[in-house]
């Protein structure tokens, strides 16, 4: 796709909305998924692990671990679904001491998650050991992923979830800006309407 940066804040925007109509979803097993249902999965699995008692996790590095901390706030605030961002300063100093920096994620995954809990896995690149190493242990533990990738189609994130939304890019700025927006489409899609009555065999038969 072409760069819009160069060619002023039309070009740029046009980028944007281009990236976000042709993000490609895929599923557990590789396969293809339209986008509407990837929603439609995401906003059931989100709000049943809820009505569970169960937590939405969201992780990310640099621009990515601000926007795990936004949609935490906003998908427990306006969402009213239990979220949190595993990105507190004083954790992440502690493991990465302890533990290495790769770690910082699967170690507060390991002490908290649990089966029926969602994890959102972001990375730009597809490739941080800390990010491939928390959806491991997310996946041991039972846990439904998300995950939200860019850069090179190969990446190994891309792969691991059991949804995955891959921003063809090569630019932080674009992938960073297209995964923010997916995630608030999803929580604002979740705030305007219902689940669908089909939402129950959708997760019943994915799993």
């Amino acid at each position: 796709m072409s760069d819009g940066s160069s060619g002023g804040f039309a070009a740029y925007f046009a980028t944007i909305d281009a990236l976000g109509r042709g993000v490609e979803v895929t599923d557990g097993a590789g396969l293809p998924l339209p986008q509407e249902a990837a929603i439609t999965r995401f906003i059931a699995e989100a709000r049943q692990a809820h009505a569970r008692s169960n937590t939405l996790f969201f992780i990310g590095n640099g621009g990515s671990a601000a926007i795990a901390s936004h949609m935490a706030i906003d998908y427990s605030k306006n969402g009213g679904m239990r979220a949190l961002a595993l990105n507190d300063g004083a954790a992440l100093t502690c493991l990465g001491n302890d533990l290495g920096y790769e770690n910082v994620f699967a170690g507060q995954l390991t002490m908290h998650a649990r089966a029926g809990d969602v994890l959102v896995a972001i990375s730009s690149s597809g490739r941080s050991p800390s990010i491939l190493n928390a959806v491991d242990v997310a996946r041991t533990r039972g846990c439904f992923v998300l995950t939200l990738s860019g850069f090179q189609p190969d990446n190994p994130l891309r792969t691991m979830g059991d949804l995955n939304l891959y921003v063809a890019n090569g630019r932080y700025g674009y992938v960073e800006i297209t995964h923010l927006a997916l995630c608030h489409a999803m929580l604002d899609m979740a705030m305007e309407r219902a689940v669908p009555e089909e939402t129950t065999t959708i997760l019943e038969t994915s799993r």
